[in-house]
């Protein structure tokens, strides 16, 4: 063989050497940049539903999640915290919340797809504030006619246990009820549509 076919076949392994590793290289820098384009795992769980295991949740006990950087409350409602619901209709700004945010499924007394829990965002529908759950009947800080509820001290909302707004305080409308659905007895995934009890 000659030394310009020699030549020749060094000149295809290097130019096919070549070739493969700039393909390679190409790839290291093409997938990160593409990965870039992908919402960050912070951004994605912003917006994930959450699963709230209610499972152990004592009756007249609440229990908070975050979803979406939000306090969610689930409250176990006793039989005696449901019977005060209608008791307090005339004191409600809005008891049947027409202009309350919830979803069509939770469009009813107790503001639930199953009476005994109540999920609920956590802030108050003034200015943002969380107000402190307050299980306790007629403290007299609240009045008489307290059954019990969500009270805001900041500048005193207060709202029932299914988180309706009472009449002549700051807060306009109820509290806020995120879609959810029951994924089995015990767990609740806030954030999925649905309504299954």
């Amino acid at each position: 063989m000659s030394a310009e076919g020699v030549n020749k076949n060094r000149r295809r392994v290097l130019i096919a050497a070549t070739s493969v590793m700039g393909a390679v290289g190409a790839g290291y820098v093409a997938v990160p940049f593409i990965s870039s384009m992908n919402p960050s795992a912070r951004a994605r769980a912003a917006g994930a539903p959450v699963e709230a295991d209610i499972g152990k949740l004592e009756p007249g006990a609440m229990l908070r999640v975050k979803w979406r950087g939000k306090p969610v409350w689930v409250v176990n409602r006793t039989e005696e915290m449901l019977a005060t619901l209608s008791e307090l209709e005339p004191l409600l700004v809005d008891p049947d919340s027409e202009a309350s945010d919830q979803p069509e499924y939770c469009k009813n007394k107790t503001r639930s797809i199953k009476a005994q829990y109540l999920v609920a965002i956590g802030i108050c529908t003034h200015l943002g504030c969380s107000p402190t759950y307050r299980p306790d009947v007629a403290p007299e800080d609240l009045g008489p006619e307290w059954k019990g509820g969500f009270f805001c001290p900041c500048h005193g909302s207060r709202f029932d246990l299914a988180g309706r707004v009472f009449k002549g305080v700051p807060a306009p409308v109820n509290l806020v009820i995120p879609k959810h659905t029951y994924v089995s007895d015990s767990v609740i995934l806030i954030g999925e549509d649905g309504g299954k009890a």
